[in-house]
């Protein structure tokens, strides 16, 4: 089996580490799978093309000129008859919309992964109306979360053509991260990071904002931002603006997330919404106890009080709290990051993940050549 991947990436987030693991799993099985990755003019971000030179997947970059470009359906479709896959696999709304105009008279298979929707701002939910109109003529869309699903089947997306496929991680590069003890006994400063795109979505407006009421009464935590994205600037204004600079740092992209992991004594994901974080489940499965708001399918991830802790979204009060508790508690941080580890390693494998979308991809194929 061969599948053809086409994303427009902004850097190694999460959609990106489903792909990875799709193609390193894949491969090692015996398919095929290769990647496409628009080339954005005039700034292409091709992080993900070169992670997938590196693992020896073959993967094309399709430049693009703004976000409409007339020649990239026609250049794509040669591209697709060239590479000749089983099945197409889009990953935003983007690839998505330039997918359907490449292969809307073809008899190829296509799937999309709708990885969550953010309508923040008018363009986004432009390109969210457009994109629901184009899923509904796909082979198949799988949804991350039951939110996906239920907004899928909203905006008019066959039920039977939705599948429900939570993500999975490769486990080896968190599981090797030694489990921590809390510092109990040990001198100690304390880290607190969050990883993500500086994106509104995220929150970490909100996050900084906690980050200031920890300080004024812990004084020496320190606090790290793993990304980068648009709101940089606006972010670094705040730290500014809040003269938290000491303590806080915004790292920009960061190329070896199990080392950032691995200097944590606590994960925050602060975002507004979500669909199901890598970022979380990589966290967890490097033994950290997590931090997380209540939103998407986050709360199937953390269980509250057992692997982590939930709060609202938005609520600096509420995630300030409950950052000083387990701040003032190593063991709970201790017993939160062992059980956030066994319970990933059960249930949310980059193997398990495999299996079913193997599943997806030989089912689309089987209904493809049955209607022709």
């Amino acid at each position: 089996m061969k599948v053809l991947h086409l994303i427009s990436s902004g850097g190694l987030y999460g959609a990106e580490s489903v792909i990875l693991s799709l193609c390193r799993n894949m491969n090692a099985g015996g398919d095929q799978c290769e990647v496409v990755v628009f080339g954005n003019l005039p700034r292409p971000n091709l992080e993900l093309h070169e992670a997938l030179v590196e693992m020896d997947v073959k993967s094309h970059v399709l430049e693009c000129s703004g976000p409409l470009d007339r020649t990239v359906p026609r250049r794509l479709r040669a591209l697709i008859e060239t590479s000749d896959p089983d099945v197409l696999h889009a990953h935003g709304y983007k690839a998505d919309v330039y997918a359907w105009l490449a292969l809307r008279s073809s008899s190829l298979p296509l799937v999309s992964t709708c990885h969550t929707w953010y309508d923040n701002d008018m363009a986004a939910r432009v390109y969210g109306i457009i994109d629901r109109l184009v899923l509904r003529q796909y082979t198949a869309v799988v949804a991350v979360s039951q939110a996906v699903e239920e907004r899928l089947k909203d905006a008019g997306v066959l039920p039977r053509k939705i599948w429900l496929i939570r993500n999975g991680i490769d486990l080896n590069p968190f599981l090797s991260i030694p489990l921590r003890d809390g510092g109990i006994g040990t001198e100690h400063t304390l880290h607190i990071g969050l990883g993500g795109r500086l994106t509104r979505e995220k929150g970490i407006d909100v996050f900084l904002r906690a980050a200031h009421g920890v300080l004024e009464v812990l004084p020496d935590v320190r606090f790290s931002v793993a990304g980068d994205g648009p709101d940089r600037v606006e972010l670094q204004c705040l730290i500014d603006e809040l003269h938290i600079e000491g303590n806080v740092r915004l790292l920009g992209r960061c190329l070896d997330m199990p080392l950032f992991y691995a200097s944590l004594d606590m994960l925050v994901s602060s975002s507004r919404q979500e669909g199901l974080p890598i970022g979380l489940l990589e966290a967890m499965a490097s033994g950290l106890p997590v931090i997380a708001t209540a939103v998407g399918e986050v709360p199937k991830m953390i269980l509250n009080g057992r692997t982590g802790t939930l709060v609202p979204p938005e609520d600096v009060e509420a995630l300030t709290r409950e950052m000083l508790r387990l701040l003032g508690d190593p063991h709970i941080r201790t017993c939160y990051g062992h059980t956030a580890r066994r319970l990933v390693s059960k249930e949310f494998s980059a193997s398990r993940m495999t299996a079913e979308y193997r599943a997806l991809y030989a089912r689309s194929i089987g209904e493809k050549l049955g209607a022709h």
